[in-house]
């Protein structure tokens, strides 16, 4: 039997708008881990996609003025633009209007009605249209923010009343599951805190049930439920099942057993209550086994002060807007806004928005470091090497040489340390003290003194060839994060074009003579004006 494909997924995301920096956080992050593993060689499917279904889509269109397809039509385009232009390598975009997801969605429904896993009830309670979420009295009691006029748990602002007829699932029949389930799996969602969140979640009694249907009379785009015209399936039931459709749960089963489950769902964590309740309760419900369960990460908020980012609150930053105005005029721009998102902050935890934060990020780390070393390295064997790989000593490293070596070929096992536990900013903190170790290497050996003593000829090659094995193994290490300058300096050092993590970075690994390229332009021009 073939070994299992990781599989990473990102939400899907709701097109009742443009996209903005939270939803790039978490395709990023999707994209970088996807990258790591297919650099150590192992088979990958991301996979990410739009949610063009319910009430808000509806209300966005008719404010437009559009019908709801071609309202999504339009919006989709945008996030594929973005996806293209911060370089993501999906393997498969998903939207949920597709023939290929709606028809799996009804087959779905259907066996969890033959299978009497449904129930048709009237629904009383409250409901959340900008979360698409529903609210039981219970919840919001337990919550505080149960009175005349009661406000979301999630975002805080006003519930409307709901009663309808509908289609249900069971939640509290399985709570005592998913209590047991959750307290023998620790590392279902992450990170920690996460995790706790969810625990207190199960401390109270789960809602009866869950209405995965909503009749036309109130939303009119969706699904059609096929043993009930009247009704379309509630648009949260209907997204989540992108993650078991597009792997083949219902037509394909040997692609199902190849893929499911997910190795990572990224999402944030404000909706860590539909992915790590709801999503498993559907899919123990369908039938599927402890032991496939997906697992969940649930990254924090960007805030613009002490304000949650997002387009209901109508604080967002346009990705478009910082690559192309901010960082405009950087050759590897998106790269550097990868890299931002990425380092800024501990994944999992929120963090604060600023363009000053980035431009800091540019020329600290970015220009002054990592680009000062590859600039500094390849000019100088441009200058002293006649533009060829130098030989090591035929000793090896000296003494002094061999904190950096060392450094240097850990990498790989400080990014498999790091990113096992999907802290990005770590492993890219590990890339970066390695490059410092470097410019301190530099600094310490000065090639430009070697270069006037020729009897430090020999000397000055294995410090420059040091260097140059250095800058290949950061280029390799950086490959996830940020593809085009990883192939950038990889056309600097002499065309490099096949970086694997697997086996471990030799040392030397560059071939002795290599011509670099003649011309090394500078990676990261330095932003003026920015405060150190």
């Amino acid at each position: 039997m073939p070994a299992k494909t990781i599989f990473l997924t990102t939400p899907l995301y709701y097109v009742n708008a443009s996209p903005h920096i939270g939803h790039s956080y978490t395709e990023v992050a999707a994209d970088t881990l996807a990258r790591y593993h297919r650099l150590a060689g192992r088979e990958v499917f991301l996979l990410t996609g739009t949610d063009e279904h319910g009430q808000k889509i509806a209300q966005a269109a008719a404010d437009a003025g559009k019908p709801p397809q071609a309202f999504v039509d339009e919006v989709v385009t945008r996030f594929q633009a973005l996806w293209k232009t911060l370089h993501i390598s999906h393997d498969d975009f998903v939207r949920t209007t597709e023939p290929r997801h709606v028809r799996a969605v009804q087959q779905i429904l259907v066996r969890l009605k033959d299978d009497r896993k449904l129930v048709e009830a009237e629904y009383q309670g409250w409901y959340c249209t900008p979360d698409e979420t529903f609210w039981t009295e219970a919840e919001l009691s337990a919550a505080g923010l149960l009175g005349a006029a009661p406000s979301c748990p999630t975002c805080q602002r006003p519930l409307e009343p709901a009663r309808e007829e509908g289609w249900y699932l069971r939640l509290r029949a399985n709570q005592d599951w998913l209590n047991a389930f959750i307290a023998k799996t620790p590392d279902f969602v992450r990170p920690e805190t996460r995790y706790n969140e969810l625990r207190r979640l199960l401390e109270q009694p789960l809602p009866e049930y869950l209405c995965i249907t909503r009749p036309k009379s109130r939303v009119s785009w969706g699904i059609q439920v096929p043993f009930a015209p009247d009704h379309v399936v509630y648009v949260w039931f209907d997204a989540l099942l992108n993650y078991i459709t597009v792997p083949g749960y219902v037509d394909d089963s040997a692609r199902f057993a190849r893929l499911w489950p997910a190795d990572v769902h990224f999402i944030g964590k404000d909706i860590l209550r539909h992915h790590a309740l709801y999503w498993p309760i559907m899919l123990h419900e369908l039938g599927l086994p402890d032991r496939d369960m997906p697992k969940i990460f649930a990254h924090g908020w960007w805030r613009i002060g002490e304000q949650k980012m997002s387009k209901s609150l109508g604080n967002i930053v346009d990705p478009h807007a910082i690559v192309g105005g901010l960082l405009n005029g950087q050759p590897y721009a998106a790269d550097v806004y990868r890299y931002f998102l990425l380092r800024e902050i501990p994944f999992g935890q929120d963090g604060s928005f600023s363009e000053e934060a980035i431009l800091k990020r540019l020329n600290n780390d970015l220009a002054n470091d990592l680009g000062n070393l590859v600039n500094r390295t390849l000019s100088m064997i441009g200058r002293y090497c006649a533009g060829r790989i130098p030989a090591m000593a035929p000793v090896g490293c000296a003494v002094e040489d061999e904190p950096l070596r060392a450094a240097a070929v850990r990498l790989p096992d400080t990014l498999a340390a790091a990113l096992a536990d999907v802290q990005f900013s770590a492993a890219l903190a590990g890339i970066m003290e390695v490059v410092s170790l470097a410019n301190q290497y530099i600094e310490a050996q000065a090639p430009w003194q070697l270069a006037k003593q020729p009897e430090m000829r020999p000397r000055l090659e294995t410090v420059l060839r040091v260097c140059a094995e250095v800058v290949r193994i950061v280029a390799l290490a950086l490959t996830p994060c940020m593809p085009t300058v990883a192939a950038a300096i990889g056309q600097q050092l002499g065309g490099l074009d096949r970086l694997t993590l697997t086996p471990a970075p030799s040392w030397p690994g560059l071939e002795t003579g290599q011509p670099i390229a003649t011309e090394h332009p500078v990676l990261f021009p330095r932003a003026e004006g920015i405060p150190a």
